[in-house]
């Protein structure tokens, strides 16, 4: 009986050891997607457009090597040197991806991407302050001093002739019955637009008290007769 028992753990184990094996061993595929990151984008020129923001990439491997992939690190670069304006197209080569070794990629989508790049400027705009909300009862504002009073920004050339000015982030009044000085961020506006420099300025809101009223004047009495 305690043969039987030894020879059917022996079974036991040895069948674990093969599932295992065939396990770790047997090639599975996964799919997942790599973001595209455009690189050495020549200075005079603004990316506006791409054909797609990632690669889906099916990778063949053992379950082993396909638990070592690190998705989340993995990148598809490609290289804008020489561009010029308009569009231009690149084939998707995915060989230089850092793959685990046992792992190798069967397909990818799109074969090509598509990149739309147009030139770049620059100019200064003027800032203006977005305010929200009323005085406390009794209360008005005042004059809006905002430093420095206009920014420079960049981007795409279509883009920065469209705008006259930038906004700040929203500076809210409700309640306010004392001026308010603040620094705040300034939005540029644009999908393809950027501040030259430092994003913050300095808004000062007067706030002051309504005039009071004139009094009503007297009615005149009427001279006697």
């Amino acid at each position: 009986m305690f043969s039987n028992l030894r020879y059917k753990v022996v079974a036991l184990l040895a069948a674990l050891l093969l599932w295992g094996v065939s396990h770790t061993t047997s090639s599975i595929e996964r799919g997942f997607d790599i973001p595209v990151l455009p690189e050495h984008v020549p200075d005079e020129l603004v990316v506006t457009d791409r054909s797609s923001d990632a690669v889906n990439v099916r990778v063949r491997g053992t379950r082993a090597a396909l638990q070592r992939l690190t998705v989340a690190e993995l990148e598809y670069s490609v290289d804008l040197t020489g561009a010029r304006a308009g569009t231009t197209k690149h084939e998707v080569d995915l060989s230089g991806l850092d793959l685990p070794r046992g792992a190798q990629i069967v397909s990818r989508s799109p074969a090509s991407l598509d990149f739309t790049l147009e030139r770049r400027s620059t100019r200064a705009v003027k800032v203006r302050a977005d305010i929200d909300g009323d005085p406390a009862p009794g209360f008005t504002l005042g004059e809006v001093v905002i430093e420095p009073a206009r920014l420079r920004i960049s981007g795409a050339r279509s883009e920065v002739l469209r705008l006259s000015e930038v906004l700040t982030e929203t500076i809210d009044v409700t309640g306010a019955s004392a001026p308010l000085e603040k620094t705040v961020r300034v939005m540029p506006g644009g999908l393809h637009v950027w501040l030259d420099g430092d994003e913050g300025v300095s808004v000062r809101i007067e706030i002051a008290a309504e005039p009071e009223p004139p009094p009503a004047a007297k009615p005149k009495r009427k001279g006697k007769t």
